[in-house]
């Protein structure tokens, strides 16, 4: 089976020390990234740790695809204990930094510890240097990426960094990569700012190349030369369909239709868009370069999911409103969604719905936790009481925009998925929306039969996340492409995905996560019975926790 290669780096930067760790069979059993990742967070984070804590561990990894020239690799994964959640997290970002990382040589860098100063930390296939940043307090992530071009002479695609949301320990903080792109949702930030890390940077010529077969090619010559409509409008060429089938959560998901939705759609940010956006070796370019030059706005998106949580979710209709939220987001360092939520859920408080100039105050009030922005900072789970709304969560993490009272398949997913309400934990909505040209198509409508559908894609999607390659994909990447390229046999490798699952799912049960926290904010028809049948498929007990001999060599709860 293919699968990175290369030793664990551990980098203390309390104790300001290095090492190196053979970690092979974690390689050979998990492929890479968010499987090896887990592997390795599973049995080196303490079961107890507090995840803006020391003990907390947080690992960059990369697959055996990110030294092919394939078009969807440009990935990387990031995994540690949300502080958001409190559970095991593992984050996926795209853009420039995985060859990079790639050519410092390592499957896997581990940060842990405490510095006792702002650091910059600098990991090269020569060694590990640590740079004390005391000017850098605050700094905005387009800030940090020119002091490191300046000092250092490497560009912002060699950088993962913390903007004024991380270092204040907002508990939705994102790590921003390429500037523009983030390691978002479940707070990684924040665990990079209770270590005092501003960024990390990669760089060296030590790649460990991968014995890639030829098929690399069919896909990126078919990535190249597809027609595809996510090429101009992203992922927001979905909200039209979503709001039209009243999928698309609004006004801080009191209603299900946007009546501003030609405001926002894709067609509006099309509009915008002023240049192709892409990420490494991806011949696809779906990103969205945008840019309103009358009211001096620049930035890469929104994607869909902005759009939900900054338009229609805050009752804005003007793309250029939402293109602001994201810019703000950016430059502070927090996740997209996470933030437009918490600020949806104050507009409702307030009665301020379609307020954009204090929903861009309030972006950057989060960020300083500064006033009211201190109390939204700790995600909707921990203040929905205090501004007495109600508490759209799952496991604490706020929802995604492909609504699962109408996509009910999507609203189990939402439950059972181990990061909590996300919607790329199994993609499943991409299955459930009607006008879907596959055989495998699914009525929107009810729970029978959903559970084993959620199975298999939550394993096919953590597949991707050990290859790395990219969600939008499965348009070019079919059973046969998979066996070819990691040479092996499709179940074998839908197996790993399972093992993945199954020890993100071991080790926050082992946190106090169990049925009880499978749950949804809305009715769903039979759902007690789906997540029977759910737990079932996956052999798991009746209380939502996996057997402790499922899991190979477990850590002691104690």
């Amino acid at each position: 089976m293919l699968h990175v290669s290369g030793p664990l780096l551990t980098v203390d930067v309390g104790a300001r020390t290095t090492e190196e760790t053979d970690v092979d069979d974690v390689l050979e059993s998990f492929i890479g990234g968010r499987g090896v990742a887990t592997r390795l967070a599973h049995d080196r984070i303490p079961f107890d740790a507090d995840p803006l804590g020391p003990e907390n561990s947080l690992f960059f990894s990369t697959g055996p695809m990110q030294t092919s020239n394939m078009s969807f690799t440009g990935r990387m994964n990031c995994t540690a204990v949300s502080p958001l959640t409190g559970g095991l997290f593992s984050s996926n970002a795209g853009g420039f930094m995985s060859r990079n990382f790639a050519d410092a040589g390592y499957a896997a860098v581990e940060v842990t510890g405490e510095s006792d100063e702002l650091v910059v930390v600098h990991v090269t296939d020569e060694g590990v240097e640590f740079e004390a940043v005391p000017d850098l307090e605050e700094a905005t992530v387009p800030e940090i990426t020119e002091y490191v071009e300046e000092t250092h002479g490497l560009s912002e695609e060699h950088v993962a960094c913390i903007g004024p949301a991380g270092e204040n320990l907002v508990r939705f903080a994102s790590i921003m990569t390429t500037e523009s792109r983030a390691f978002g949702r479940g707070g990684l930030g924040a665990v990079l700012g209770s270590k005092n890390v501003k960024a990390v940077t990669f760089e060296g010529d030590s790649r460990r190349e991968a014995e890639i077969p030829p098929i690399q090619m069919d896909v990126h010559r078919e990535a190249a030369t597809s027609d595809h409509i996510m090429k101009q409008q992203g992922t927001t060429s979905v909200t039209s369909l979503a709001n039209e089938v009243s999928a698309l959560p609004t006004r801080y998901f009191s209603e299900l239709q946007f009546e501003g939705v030609e405001g926002i759609n894709g067609d509006r940010v099309g509009e915008k868009k002023y240049k192709r956006g892409t990420c490494s070796s991806c011949a696809f370019a779906c990103k969205l370069p945008t840019k309103d030059e009358e009211r001096g706005v620049e930035t890469e998106g929104p994607e869909y999911e902005t759009v939900m949580s900054f338009g229609s979710n805050c009752s804005v209709d003007d793309v250029v409103d939402v293109m602001k939220s994201n810019e703000l987001c950016d430059r502070y360092g927090v996740d997209t969604i996470s933030c437009g939520n918490a600020v949806a859920a104050y507009l409702a408080a307030e009665d301020e719905f379609g307020n954009a100039d204090l929903i861009h105050e309030m972006v950057e009030k989060i960020a300083y936790r500064e006033g009211d922005g201190d109390v939204l900072a700790e995600g909707i789970a921990r203040f929905h009481d205090e501004l007495g709304v109600d508490n759209w969560t799952v496991k604490g993490l706020s929802f995604a925009a492909h609504d699962g009272r109408t996509l009910n398949g999507q609203g189990l997913s939402y439950a059972v998925a181990n990061r909590g309400a996300d919607h790329m934990f199994t993609t499943l909505y991409a299955w459930e929306y009607p006008l879907v040209d596959r055989e495998s198509a699914l009525d929107p409508t009810g729970l029978d039969g959903k559970a084993p559908h959620i199975v298999e894609q939550e394993n096919a999607r953590a597949l991707e996340d050990c290859g790395i390659i990219c969600r939008f994909s499965r348009s070019f990447m079919t059973p046969e492409r998979y066996e070819g390229l990691f040479e092996a046999d499709y179940d074998d490798l839908l197996a790993v995905g399972s093992r993945v699952v199954e020890l993100e799912r071991h080790f926050n049960n082992q946190r106090g996560f169990d049925r009880a926290d499978d749950t949804l904010p809305y009715d769903l028809p039979d759902f007690e019975a789906a997540l029977d049948d759910y737990y079932a498929q996956r052999d798991w007990n009746a209380d939502g926790t996996v057997p402790d001999d499922h899991v190979n060599e477990p850590q002691s709860a104690d």
